[in-house]
């Protein structure tokens, strides 16, 4: 049961990790590469996190 616990708490914390990018992905903004390598680079900081979220969100989708 600890095993199963500690699994889904690294997949949940995965997720949240990677939501800027999941977020530019739906979006479907021009830049998800960029939102993608400033979330999976700097996304640790908790700035560069917030960075990437605020780029996801802001920034207008393509066509």
């Amino acid at each position: 049961m600890d095993l199963l616990f500690m699994f889904l708490l690294v997949c949940g914390g995965i997720a949240v990790y990677l939501l800027p990018t999941a977020v530019a992905m739906l979006r479907r903004i021009r830049n998800q590469m960029g939102v993608f390598l400033l979330n999976f680079l700097l996304g640790w900081t908790f700035l560069g996190w917030v960075g990437a979220l605020i780029w996801a969100v802001v920034e207008s989708p393509e066509g």
